[in-house]
């Protein structure tokens, strides 16, 4: 029932956590619920950790919630005012500042009856993304438990999420362990409930959050993204894409997918293979490959890939994250087809823009919208047709609308104005002014002129062209052209604009002069002559001289290039230059090129003739008339010039040994200067004459050798060569000596280098042969054979098997071909050899072999071993055959069997048992069964089993003598085993006792059921004869049996069995699970059990008469229903006494007769029970006065029945076993505990596990039993009595409960089993156990009534198939699918109690079948590092010295196992000196700078807590020397310079390898032994070539060649050439250089400046560029392209293009109304000085304006139809009449339209 709260807020709860001060606040709320139970709405705040004192907490927190102000509340709304609640309050604050929070609002019921509906209600809050750097809410609320210990230890917590049973409890897992703990009952509001959803924790429970954020919202986002949307914001793309690859096309694009497209997915089929291309919106590109399946996140976008041989499936949810191009590779010949399907984002959409601004600021205008295609990722505007892309995109059409609608102000309107009065100089111009008003409709008219006074009038006249007029402007006077007498002068004259620019417009009659005479005062030598000397010296020279000293003037004048290379290298040629008018402006200081004719007097010349020297063989040529002057006479021509020696060449070497040579001239003995060597006389020539030179050593250099062959033809290969640092003493003798490394100062270059880096093309990789089929005959063993494509990094792609062209490699062949030995083939049985009685079957063997060929014949039989008898005949027995005239069942066979039932309480290796009873056994016991028989032969005994016919095997022996042996029971060895005798038949059920006195359910067997019934129906005297035999109490006719629910013969005793096994005095803990290990067994067998030594009072087995069981049965099932439970308790002790009193009277009367001194205590029969205590007392007191005579016990508590407990009584008295409610009356309670033991036992008390504290109140009695005066509510729990000698101990509880309130005993530990085959622990904890375990949750609940047990997984409740005893849950051979969350409920008429217990399935560390992902690993850590990986047998890698090496540690288990790796023996980690990294969690360890020390065995031991496994690797170090052996060849053949040289090898272990590997070692010190050290013979030497006679066009160059010989002294002397000639051939000294063509860009003049007009007097002029020879032959422009190529346009200026447009004034509108008249106007291309029309395409630089507008669009007034507004043909082209606002008031023209 609802109640009101005292007050509006309560403090609810304080909980104190960890040791450190926690306080939880809740706040209480309205009270709600129905009559059965009541539930609080509590506030949830945020965990506050203090240091000081809770009531500093509690005073600072009631400080600041103060009592609620009513006027804080909201207004009541209707509904509020007709009910029975107060107004809604407040909202809160938000649980969280972001990420989405919970705001809560409160309201109070105001009457104290009921009120209907909900106190407190929700709302989501803060629904903005956190930042990146606050991370998961979850993990915050875990990692504030991070400073608390957890079972005295700190841990890092991580978050738990998508727990399905409770997503709203906080459960954290302790960082690098498998530790998940409930570190509080509930997540703070606003956490979400899963991480992939955005449903929120509040108050404990998930709500739903649609994606609107709003609580209860149902709303989803559409296959777009987008919120409710209506998936109009993308387009769904579908296509499919047919390969056409080949062999010179073997990748090709499928399909773009673009940034933020959903729901991807494609699918090949096909051979081909998919890879994608990404690119990011900031440009950055990337590649996949896609070699293997799996889930890849690629540029932050996930991607679902599956391979398969003949096809592949791709998939990405998106939104994707880049630009994702899906391309194609060739892998086969056939083609392949790809199927794609995606929603694309529409990342372009029109956006209608805004009004753009009135037409019109006054009276009536109009304004359009338009619309843009808008960049939704950029948010900028793009071009149209990214919009038009796509076809669902349409453009929104403009809207118009009207504006400024207030009619304008009168307003002047001016005329044009009229042509300017003057060109330059200041004119006039003018136009009329009046004053007009429009209307509306556009309609101007003139009106008074005092309309427009508040306006400043418009001029009607203005000056214009106020500049002034060109003028010619004269430069100063140039100096004279004469140094003497009478010359002349020039000066420049331009014509000026007002811009200071030259221009045209200028009156050629006013031009001033630009030349005149002028005369120097200075006499000439010659004052005959009366003209003017202008340009002329009296020598040639003279002239020249003058025209190359030229420059540039104010005058114009012609200024000469300078003269172009001679033509020709010897002889006559020619010499061009350039000349051109030019003036120096001193306005700008520029020069500006002139016509030719602007320059007065004549041009210099432009080529002229020029002298190269002699040609060879030509005699040059001299002026007679000169030779007087200039030779001296022709006599004196060979003593005039003369050879010389000039100084030496350049050496021909830098270092170690050059040669320079004196260079001869031909000299003028004057003059001293060079002259041409033709005028030299040749035999005058004095000697070649050699010096050697720069004899120091050279420096120290790398010596690189050719690179090998690369060592891989494709997929990234490897290539070395040598490098060695040498140097070179001396070329003369061609001495080099090898150094140390270390003496070359440049960097060494590298000595290996990648090759081939590119795909291989496909081709088959065999892997291993599997072992063969067969061990002989003739087997077959198989491989895989894959198609495989090693990649250019390295790796392997496998591929369909169409991509390899090659022939497929085998992949199976024959094996084992030899002959099988000789072996027995047998027959089936033939049938038995009579018809009744007793016969024979017998079958046939034949020796066979197996040959080779897998052929099998028959041979002889002497070649097979001796076969046994019994393989070949055996006995059968049919019906008996009947006798005339005696009765054939006198001599029928008889079995013997024992009517017995036999209960095993103590592990014994073998029992022995008669068949006809049933047996209750332990696991692991080895059983034999004899079948006693008469008239019948025991060989021909036979045995079933649940109806199925027994054979020998390891585990179950059929012995000929008529018993059957069970070697170690086991769970499927229960049933009923059936021994036949001809036709007599007995049978023996054997029954498995599991963990806690609980029988092991045996599966029914329907094959049984069905055999059964066809027993019956085939012979149902024999089948009633059997029944009786089985059941001798289910003959008497009980109900049971009337209703036929019993199918296991036996399981009416089960019930009894299960009573006696669970009385007080049994083993509490009879047996262990039948599945420990042999290996266990064997460790524990010398150890003695304790439960075995606490229980030596009982004996090993009970046995006892199925007689005495039926009595018990019988006497049940006539006492009523209700009474039938107490009966059978107070049955089960009395049958349970008669036991133990037999046992203990057996073991006295094997006492010695010293011993024997006590009598037996007599036991009166009319009180059985507590005649039984008073015996049990006794002999305890026997015990306690003379230990001596009895035998040493453990300790064993005795059970008792009490009497029916009255819940009124005061004070209730009870025994162990019971359960106590406990009553509003009830005064005290007093639990009684006997036990019994030698020596006597101690009692101690127990609740709920924890040893009871004794007070006032709760009382230890002198008897031992315990009292509790006043109990109360915190007493309520499991009570245990615990006796303990120095034997063992003895438990039981009892169950104290409030008001008969179900009570469940629980255990809050947490159980880890690796090695038992079975567990057993109390409900509430939790278990981690391997697989394969039978686990017993025991759930031992307590209740008046009795409460009933319901278990549930998963909080499922759990169906029939599981194995539920008593509250007890069997779990057996657990697996991973049976993890879970194991509740169990017990419930009565009170009320209800769960109890949980966690499952979680073990497997421990174990090497994983594939090694894939670890190998992927290696790969991705060190792509060139040498790997290996461990494994538990060992590998082996062997490495270079110095080397980097990468182990793995394939490993899998669960919890993932921690790994530690070991270097001989040791942690890695201790080991000094060994450069490690331990990577990938553990997996891989990276072991640097390898050396000596670095080998070793590696091994990796991974351990969790299912057990560990260790793993192994060598390392072996390969390492490199140099060794100095026998001397090198020496280095010269003669001469001084020859040395020999230790010779330096590298080796590795004494082999040889490339000195490449030695690279970094220190070589030893070799000293060079001089050797060879005589005359050499004589040889050519050479000089270097001269430089080429010619640049290009064919030159020649020469060498000085010479015959010397080097003496053992190192001097080098000249000999005659034929001693050289007879050794070798004369080296030339003479070669052809630069053969390539001279060439040249060639142009032509710039043509006339009449191009097309390009702006305002700016034309464009052209000229010819072209490519030719020296010589003027016209070449392919490509020959020059090496030269720069002159530019052939440019701009120029042309008074042509002084053009302009000029418009003439509007025609009248050739209509006023109506049919949209319209006006014309002039518009022509004027020239700007003449004012005449030119072509118009000199004008078509600027924009040509409009000849022709729209005018008068006004409605015409005697229409009835009429436009209001003078826009509709805008409306009209906008296709706009359909829109009704539009339709009327332009209903003219759009009636027309």
């Amino acid at each position: 029932m609802a109640r009101r709260l005292a007050a509006p807020w309560h403090w609810a709860l304080l909980v104190r956590i960890f040791g450190s001060t926690w306080y939880l606040l809740f706040v209480a709320g309205q009270v709600l619920g129905d009559q059965n139970e009541e539930r609080v709405f509590l506030r949830e705040f945020p965990l506050v950790r203090r240091e000081n004192s809770y009531e500093d907490f509690l005073s600072e927190l009631l400080n600041s919630h103060k009592t609620e102000d009513p006027s804080s509340r909201t207004t009541r709304s209707e509904e509020d005012r007709d009910s029975l609640w107060d107004a809604w309050g407040p909202w809160s604050e938000c649980s969280r500042t972001c990420g989405g929070g919970a705001s809560y609002s409160l309201r109070r019921c105001l009457s104290s009856r009921s009120c209907e509906g909900r106190n407190i209600r929700y709302r989501t809050c803060s629904n903005v993304d956190c930042p990146p750097e606050a991370g998961d809410f979850r993990a915050q609320q875990c990692s504030a438990h991070n400073d608390v210990k957890h079972h005295d230890q700190f841990y890092e917590w991580l978050p738990v999420s998508n727990d399905p049973e409770n997503p709203c409890s906080l459960k954290c897992q302790a960082k690098g362990t498998t530790l998940v703990v409930e570190l509080a009952p509930k997540v703070l509001d606003g956490t979400r409930c899963n991480t992939d959803s955005l449903d929120m924790c509040i108050s404990g429970l998930c709500q739903i959050v649609g994606c609107d954020h709003q609580l209860g919202s149902i709303a989803k986002e559409d296959n777009c993204g987008v919120c409710n949307g209506d998936g109009s914001t993308c387009r769904l793309v579908r296509g499919q894409y047919k390969s056409q690859l080949s062999a010179t096309k073997l990748d090709d694009t499928v399909v773009a997918i673009p940034y933020g497209s959903r729901q991807v997915r494609l699918f090949l089929r096909g051979t081909d293979h998919l890879y994608l291309e990404t690119k990011t919106l900031q440009g950055a590109k990337g590649e996949n490959s896609l070699s293997s399946t799996g889930i890849f996140l690629v540029d932050n976008s996930s991607v679902d890939f599956q391979k398969f041989p003949d096809k592949e499936i791709l998939k990405m949810v998106g939104p994707l994250t880049a630009d994702f191009i899906v391309k194609i590779r060739n892998s086969g010949s056939a083609n392949s087809t790809v199927q794609f399907i995606f929603y694309q984002p529409i990342i372009h959409r029109w956006r209608e823009t805004d009004f753009f601004p009135c037409s019109a600021t006054c009276g009536g205008g109009y304004q359009l919208t338009s619309a843009e295609c808008y960049d939704l990722r950029s948010n900028r505007v793009v071009a149209d047709q990214y919009c038009h892309y796509y076809p669902e995109n349409i453009k929104p059409k403009p809207k118009l609308q009207e504006c400024n609608l207030d009619p304008c102000p009168a307003r002047w309107d001016a005329t044009p104005w009229t042509a300017c009065s003057s060109s330059c100089g200041g004119g006039i111009q003018s136009r009329s002014v009046s004053c007009v008003e429009e209307d509306i409709q556009g309609h101007v008219t003139s009106v008074e002129e005092w309309k427009c006074m508040y306006t400043p009038k418009t001029p009607i006249m203005q000056p214009c062209n106020i500049f002034d007029c060109p003028k010619w402007l004269a430069q100063e006077w140039s100096p004279c052209t004469v140094t003497c007498g009478q010359g002349l002068r020039y000066r420049v004259v331009l014509c000026i604009n007002h811009r200071g620019m030259h221009t045209g417009g200028c009156s050629p009659k006013t031009k001033p002069h630009i030349k005149e005479e002028c005369i120097v005062p200075t006499p000439c030598y010659k004052p005959k002559e009366k003209i003017p000397v202008e340009a002329r010296g009296p020598r040639y020279k003279q002239a020249q001289e003058l025209e190359e000293g030229a420059s540039v003037s104010e005058e114009p004048s012609f200024i000469p290039e300078a003269w172009s290379a001679c033509t020709v290298t010897c002889g006559v040629g020619t010499q061009v230059r350039i000349v051109k008018c030019q003036v120096l402006l001193s306005f700008s200081q520029s020069v500006a090129d002139l016509p030719v004719d602007e320059c007065e007097g004549p041009k210099p010349a432009s080529q002229r003739a020029c002298y190269a020297g002699p040609c060879n063989g030509e005699v040059p040529e001299f002026n007679p008339g000169q030779t007087d002057g200039l030779l001296g006479g022709l006599q004196d021509f060979d003593e005039l010039y003369d050879w010389e020696y000039e100084g030496f060449t350049k050496c021909s070497e830098s270092c170690g040994g050059g040669v320079q040579e004196a260079v001869v001239s031909c000299l003028n003995k004057q003059t001293r200067e060079p002259a041409d060597e033709n005028l030299c006389v040749t035999s005058r020539r004095p000697p070649e004459f050699l010096k050697t030179c720069s004899l120091d050593p050279c420096p120290s250099r790398w010596e690189i050798g050719n690179w090998s062959p690369c060592s891989l033809t494709c997929g990234v290969g490897l290539q070395t060569r040598d490098v060695f640092c040498s140097q070179i003493r001396s070329r003369e003798t061609n001495e080099t000596v090898i150094l140390a490394d270390d003496l070359c100062r440049q960097q060494k270059p590298s000595t290996v280098q990648a090759c081939n880096r590119f795909n291989c093309p496909p081709a088959w990789y065999p892997a291993q042969w599997q072992p063969c089929s067969r061990t002989c005959g003739g087997g077959v063993q198989k491989r895989e054979v894959l198609c495989k494509q090693r990649m250019a990094d390295g790796s392997f792609l496998e591929l369909p098997e169409t991509f390899c062209s090659a022939p497929k490699l085998a992949s199976q062949q024959a094996c084992k071909k030899d002959d099988c030995p000789s072996e027995w083939f047998l027959s089936e049985w033939t049938e038995c050899s009579t018809t009744c009685g007793e016969g024979t079957q017998t079958r046939s063997a034949i020796c066979r072999k197996v040959l080779k060929t897998g052929v099998s014949i028959i041979v002889n039989s002497s070649l097979c071993l001796p076969l046994p008898f019994s393989s070949s005949i055996r006995p059968c027995m049919l019906a008996t055959c009947a006798r005339p005239g005696r009765p054939s069942t006198k001599h029928s066979p008889h079995i013997e069997a024992a009517r017995k039932i036999y209960i095993q309480t103590r592990r014994q290796r073998k029992l022995h048992f008669i068949v006809g009873g049933f047996a209750y056994l332990l696991p692991k016991t080895a059983v034999v069964l004899r079948c006693p028989t008469r008239r019948f032969r025991k060989p021909l005994i036979t045995w079933e089993k649940d109806g199925q016919h027994l054979i020998s095997s390891a585990h179950v022996t059929v012995a000929p003598f008529g018993y059957l042996k069970i070697h170690r029971l086991k769970p499927s060895d229960a049933g009923i085993y059936t021994c036949s005798a001809g036709p007599a038949r007995e049978q023996f059920v054997i029954k498995l006792i599991g963990g806690n006195q609980k029988l092991v359910a045996r599966p029914t067997s329907l094959r049984n059921e069905e055999e059964a019934l066809r027993v019956r129906k085939a012979n149902p005297k024999e089948a009633l004869q059997t029944h009786k035999h089985q059941n001798g109490i289910f003959s008497n006719g009980s109900k049971a049996e009337k209703r036929g629910l019993t199918a296991d013969p036996g399981s009416h005793y089960d019930d009894l069995v299960s009573r006696l096994l669970e009385q007080g005095g049994w083993p509490g803990e009879l047996l262990a699970s039948w599945e420990v290990q042999d290996s266990t067994e064997r460790n524990t067998s010398s150890e003695e059990d304790p439960n075995e030594q606490a229980l030596l009072h009982l004996p090993f087995t009970i046995v006892t008469e199925q007689q005495r069981l039926d009595d018990i049965l019988r006497n049940l099932s006539q006492q009523p229903d209700e009474l039938r439970d107490v009966y059978s308790k107070h049955l089960v002790a009395q049958l349970a006494q008669e036991i133990f009193r037999s046992h203990v009277e057996h073991q006295d009367t094997l006492l010695k007769p010293s011993e024997q001194r006590i009598p037996p205590v007599a036991i009166p029969p009319q009180k059985p029970v507590s005649s039984f205590t008073s015996m049990l007392r006794s002999s305890s007191s026997g015990e306690a006065g003379g230990g001596s005579r009895r035998p040493h016990r453990k300790p064993t508590i005795l059970r008792k029945i009490s009497a029916a407990q009255q819940l009124s009584a005061s004070e209730v008295v009870t025994h162990l076993g019971q359960t106590v409610a406990l009553a509003s009356g009830t005064l005290s309670v007093l639990l009684h505990c006997e036990a019994i033991g030698n020596p006597r036992p101690t009692i101690s008390w127990a609740r709920n596990g924890e040893e009871v504290q004794f007070s006032d109140r709760i009382l230890l009695q002198p008897d031992d039993s315990l009292q509790i005066l006043a109990p109360v509510e915190a007493d309520v729990g499991f009570y245990t009595c615990n006796a303990t000698n120095a034997l063992g101990y003895d438990s039981v509880s009892i169950a104290v409960t409030l008001a008969g309130k179900p009570l469940v005993k629980t255990s809050r530990t947490t159980v880890i089993n690796t090695k038992e085959p079975a567990v057993t622990l109390d409900v509430g904890s939790t278990i981690k156990t391997v697989r394969g375990v039978n686990v017993t949750i025991n759930c031992q609940v307590a209740g008046v009534p009795e409460a009933e047990v319901t278990w549930f997984r998963n909080k499922s409740k759990l169906g029939s198939p599981h194995h539920v005893h008593e509250g007890s849950l069997l779990l057996t051979d657990v697996s991973p699918s049976d993890q879970g969350l194991y509740s169990c409920r017990a419930a009565n008429v009170h009320g209800e109690l769960t109890e949980s217990t966690q499952l979680l399935i073990l497997d421990p560390p174990q090497v994983p079948t594939q090694l894939e992902d670890i190998r992927a690993l290696l790969s991705a850590t060190g792509r060139n590092l040498p790997s290996v990986l461990t494994s538990p047998l060992g590998t082996q890698l062997v490495v270079d010295h110095g080397n980097s090496a990468l182990l793995g540690c394939p490993i899998k288990g669960q919890p993932t196992p921690n790994i530690t790796w070991f270097h001989d023996g040791r942690s890695v980690a201790t080991v000094t000196g060994l450069s490690h990294h331990i990577l990938a969690a553990g997996q891989i360890l990276q072991v640097a700078n390898l050396s000596g020390e670095s080998q070793g065995e590696f091994s990796c031991l991974a351990q969790n807590e299912a057990g560990e496994l260790m793993q192994k690797a060598s390392l072996v170090i390969q390492d490199y020397w140099w060794s100095v052996d026998r001397l090198a060849t020496c280095s010269a053949s003669c001469g001084n310079r020859g040395i020999q040289q230790p010779r330096l090898r590298c080796l590795l272990n004494s082999t040889e390898v490339s000195p490449a590997h030695c690279a970094g070692k220190v070589r030893p010190a070799v000293n060079p032994i001089p050797c060879n050290r005589r005359d050499c013979p004589s040889r050519w030497m050479v000089t270097s070539w001269s430089a080429c006679t010619r640049s290009c066009g064919g030159g020649i160059q020469t060498r000085r060649v010479t015959c010397q010989k080097l003496k053992a002294s190192g001097i080098s002397t000249p000999v005659s050439n034929d001693m050289c000639t007879q050794l070798a051939k004369r080296p030339v000294d003479t070669q052809a250089c630069n053969q390539q063509l001279c060439v040249e860009w060639a142009f032509s003049s710039w043509g006339q400046c009449n191009g097309p007009c390009i702006g305002p007097r700016l034309a464009v002029q052209h000229r010819q560029v072209f490519c030719q020879t020296l010589d003027g032959i016209a070449l392919p422009s490509e020959q020059c392209s090496a030269l720069p190529r002159p530019v052939s346009t440019q701009n120029c200026w042309s008074e042509a293009c002084s053009v302009h447009w000029r418009v003439s004034l509007w025609t009248l509108c050739t209509a006023t109304c109506g049919n949209y008249g319209f006006q014309s106007r002039r518009v022509e291309c004027v020239h700007a000085r003449t004012n005449k029309a030119v072509p118009e395409h000199l004008c078509s630089w600027g924009p040509r304006p409009a000849n022709w507008q729209r005018c008068n669009i006004t409605p015409c007034e005697n229409m009835e139809c009429r436009d209001t507004t003078r826009y509709c043909e805008k409306v009209k082209q906008l296709k706009l009449c359909q829109l009704s606002q539009f339709k009327s008031r332009c209903c003219g023209t759009c009636g027309k339209a």
